[in-house]
């Protein structure tokens, strides 16, 4: 695989090196952002070709960026979202300038994602994120400190403490937005960035809901297949895609992710994808993050890999979510050991699968 990537946070917040990330064979790519760039602002050329500079200097190539945040001015049809977009035009512009092919996004009201246990123990005493509803606690202050106290010192991605410090408020922006009035807002985006997209050579690949599940009395709209269809019809345009995480899908058992990739791959609307396997627990649906081997969760990772490989994905694909093993206490989900162990495997069952359709 030609664009195997690693997500990155950057050299301030990210123990993890470039130089770790280029030693781990068969890596090519750096997911990255810029992380302290406030949401809804212009990102600078400047910073963007330090970042780019810095990791093509690690012999590296930065072409896809995770994420660049939705305001929820945008998310909620509030008057105001029309400059939050032109400013969202402009850093489309100013990526595209520098090569950047990929843009990862999610239109989750407050909470992009969410955890109930950031250091679920194993059984073999390595350590992974959990949802578990009973343990869904009614105030959302009270799982936003969970989150912090429990993330090792580290901000997590989607839980920007600048933003969640108005928790309250933003609950009640959202206390009229229904599922239906998400759609039209994400359509509302979509029809104004599209067209800047298509001329800057710039695909939006919108992240699944994580878990796929209403949460707090919130909306979610990309939960399942029919949802991604539903997205798809709201601008039609191959620069309109997704990012398929088989984590995230396959939190509802519902979901037939091999078949999700067979379809959206093949239409070409799906540039991006994170792998990575989780294990359920009972039969509620509640789930731990496990290793990417198809043995150790309840994702068969091998029949994904084949669903990508037999509909000639050649996009960008980085392993998700990792166990801390091996000593190693870092950001809950993005370690570096795990992680890499992750990669080994895909490409692993990649060569397999290619060798084998070439006999």
């Amino acid at each position: 695989m030609k664009n195997m990537g690693f997500r990155w946070f950057g050299k301030k917040d990210d123990p993890i090196t470039l130089e770790n990330i280029r030693q781990i064979p068969g890596t090519t790519q750096v997911v990255g952002a810029l992380y302290d760039i406030p949401v809804g602002e212009v990102w600078p050329k400047s910073e963007i070709a330090e970042l780019k500079s810095e990791v093509e200097a690690a012999g590296l190539k930065l072409e896809v960026i995770e994420s660049v945040n939705i305001h929820d001015d945008i998310k909620i049809g509030l008057p105001t979202r029309d400059r939050y977009i032109d400013d969202y035009k402009q850093t489309i512009r100013n990526l595209s300038a520098y090569g950047i092919k990929v843009i990862c996004y999610n239109f989750m009201p407050v909470f992009d994602w969410l955890r109930t246990n950031l250091h679920f123990e194993l059984a073999d005493h390595s350590n992974a994120m959990a949802f578990q509803a009973d343990n869904l606690v009614d105030d959302p202050h009270a799982m936003i400190n969970k989150v912090r106290q429990d993330s090792q010192g580290f901000e997590m991605p989607g839980w920007e403490p600048e933003r969640l410090a108005e928790v309250e408020q933003l609950f009640d922006a959202y206390q009229d937005v229904d599922a239906q009035k998400l759609t039209d807002n994400l359509k509302y985006f979509l029809d104004a960035i599209i067209p800047v997209c298509e001329e800057c050579d710039v695909r939006m690949a919108m992240h699944p809901d994580d878990p796929p599940r209403p949460l707090f009395g919130l909306p979610r709209i990309y939960k399942n297949r029919e949802d991604m269809e539903t997205i798809e019809q709201l601008h039609e345009s191959r620069y309109n895609a997704f990012t398929i995480c088989t984590g995230s899908l396959g939190e509802n058992p519902q979901n037939d992710v091999p078949a999700i990739i067979r379809e959206f791959v093949a239409k070409d609307r799906a540039p991006f994808i994170h792998a990575r396997n989780i294990k359920f627990m009972n039969d509620q649906g509640d789930f731990h993050e496990s290793p990417h081997l198809s043995s150790t969760g309840s994702l068969d990772m091998y029949e994904i890999m084949k669903a990508l490989h037999d509909t000639g994905f050649d996009g960008y694909i980085r392993p998700d979510h990792g166990r801390n093993i091996w000593g190693e206490n870092g950001r809950p989900g993005y370690g570096l050991y795990d992680r890499a162990l992750g990669i080994s495997y895909l490409t692993g069952l990649w060569e397999a699968i290619d060798k084998e359709s070439k006999k």
